[in-house]
């Protein structure tokens, strides 16, 4: 009869290292779908548990924290965009265009089948929010130096920035693409 020389634990409890290594171009969220995956279909005894560590843990804790990250950094842009324009109002007008554009993106990922990813996101929001940054400025500049009312002030805003605005959204979609 054989036995092992070496019985590793995790814990209290005798443990196996599986590891793997992703192949070219494959994801880790892909990765550790297809091993739960394959967790489900043998249908391990309750007394078996898996464990992810390392990159892998790494990726998960990441996850469950995306939507707090995400919320962190919009009261952030928020409060920063509140001392910048002194004003409550300013920063959401600001920010009430990041829901379209996730709107947006999120139908784009749908029809190409690409994944999510919190790297996109912030790309995302960065852009959304400088447009729109710079479309508020000029507009209350036309509005408090030119005279014009708000409603003329943005159209101008709008005419004047939409070349600027499409050339550094069209370099990012650009340099996202593969």
């Amino acid at each position: 009869m054989s036995t092992p020389l070496l019985v590793t634990h995790l814990g209290q409890f005798p443990a196996t290292t599986v590891s793997f290594n992703l192949a070219k171009g494959a994801s880790l969220g892909a990765a550790v779908k297809a091993i739960e995956q394959a967790k489900n279909d043998i249908a391990l005894p309750a007394s078996f548990q898996i464990r992810f560590q390392g990159a892998t843990l790494a990726f998960q804790s990441s996850l469950s924290n995306e939507l707090f990250l995400i919320l962190a950094a919009i009261v952030t842009m928020y409060i920063v965009l509140g001392v910048l324009y002194e004003s409550f109002i300013h920063p959401i007008t600001i920010l009430s265009t990041l829901p379209s554009a996730g709107v947006g993106a999120l139908f784009s990922l749908m029809i190409t089948g690409n994944d999510l990813d919190i790297i996109g996101i912030v790309l995302l929001i960065g852009i959304v929010k400088k447009n729109a940054i710079m479309m508020i400025d000029f507009a209350l500049e036309a509005e408090r130096e030119g005279g014009k009312s708000p409603r003329e002030a943005i159209f101008q805003a709008c005419l004047l920035r939409f070349r600027p605005i499409l050339m550094t959204t069209m370099a990012a979609l650009l340099g996202a693409c593969r």
